[in-house]
């Protein structure tokens, strides 16, 4: 039933070997281990672009996997590709974010190149953490109390490579690449506008008349571009039009909301926030909870990341609270 280039799962290449399931096929189970680890359910308490919101209808990370795993399953299907692999990548993609978004990231990045002595405004300190490196490590090392969840390199694949240079091998991979991609541009202008910071009528005109005027219209122009293109094709791309107006709209973004002064003014108190429990967590290393200090090879810097890093930002400012926060005599 699938496309002749479609990852078979029958085909899956597993570290130890095949793991026959009477009822799953390989990608189904990757799935279902995904879906049942620690690191998923935390999505939930990680904010997205506006964080600390008391709204309930802004966007969590758990809530954008899912609206990353809808499109791409959307996708996956009318291109006949295999949807379980897909619906894998798309659900563990994210696993390794920080607290607070990608400020939780750049700070983290920041803390590290402190520590090895690297310039933390420099390029090379910001390969010091990549979210996408961390999802591998959730699933490779951190879950199970270090055993990792074993899964197959299709999967572990379309993880790490959701961003970046290098593209994923599968075309499944692709898919959730630029599924990523739809999602948060999509949805991050409706928390803009839902916070206060957009109107429609705000979006450059040249993307309304290409992609769309309203969430659906432009959620629904880009995919059947993209399908219709890669059927075409072979690869998965949207046509240039479509994509130079995807990127002229994620830079409108970029200019209007991700650099605003609001938004700018809340991700420089997460950015202290992780920079202070970083610290302490480093010159206390004993107070790291013991699964992150046993797999991190005596490093006390490996431990005290994975431990930050996996922070719900509920969580993280309750440490902060206790840390740093004076509390009432009674």
């Amino acid at each position: 039933m699938l496309a002749a280039d479609a990852a078979f799962s029958s085909r899956a290449v597993r570290a130890d070997g095949p793991a026959l399931d009477r009822l799953r096929t390989d990608f189904q189970r990757d799935r279902d281990k995904i879906i049942h680890t620690k690191s998923f359910r935390r999505l939930s308490h990680k904010t997205q672009v506006f964080l600390a919101a008391e709204g309930d209808h802004f966007r969590t990370r758990l809530t954008h996997t899912l609206e990353v795993a809808q499109i791409a399953r959307t996708i996956a299907r009318a291109l006949a590709l295999n949807e379980d692999l897909t619906e894998a990548i798309a659900l563990g993609h994210d696993l390794g974010h920080t607290p607070f978004g990608h400020a939780g990231e750049k700070e983290l990045a920041a803390c590290i190149a402190r520590v090895k002595g690297v310039d933390p405004a420099s390029a090379e300190a910001k390969a010091l953490y990549r979210h996408n490196e961390q999802s591998l490590r959730v699933v490779d090392v951190i879950e199970r109390d270090g055993r990792g969840l074993g899964l197959t390199d299709e999967v572990r694949d379309g993880i790490v490579h959701h961003t970046g240079s290098v593209r994923p091998r599968t075309l499944e991979g692709r898919v959730v690449a630029i599924s990523d991609r739809i999602a948060y541009v999509n949805h991050d202008i409706d928390d803009a506008i839902r916070s206060g910071l957009l109107t429609e009528e705000d979006l450059p005109q040249t993307t309304r008349e290409v992609i769309g005027r309203d969430h659906s219209a432009r959620i629904e122009a880009l995919v059947d571009d993209l399908v219709d293109n890669a059927a075409a094709t072979g690869d998965i791309r949207m046509t240039d039009p479509m994509w130079e107006a995807l990127c002229e709209l994620r830079a409108f973004m970029y200019r209007a909301v991700y650099y605003s002064d609001p938004v700018v003014h809340e991700q420089q108190k997460a950015r202290h926030l992780i920079r202070d429990l970083f610290g302490y967590f480093l010159e206390h290393p004993e107070e790291v909870p013991t699964e992150y200090r046993a797999i991190s090879d005596g490093d006390d810097v490996r431990a005290v990341t994975d431990f930050v890093a996996g922070m719900t930002d509920r969580y993280a400012r309750m440490v902060y609270e206790d840390l740093f926060i004076p509390r009432p005599w009674r």
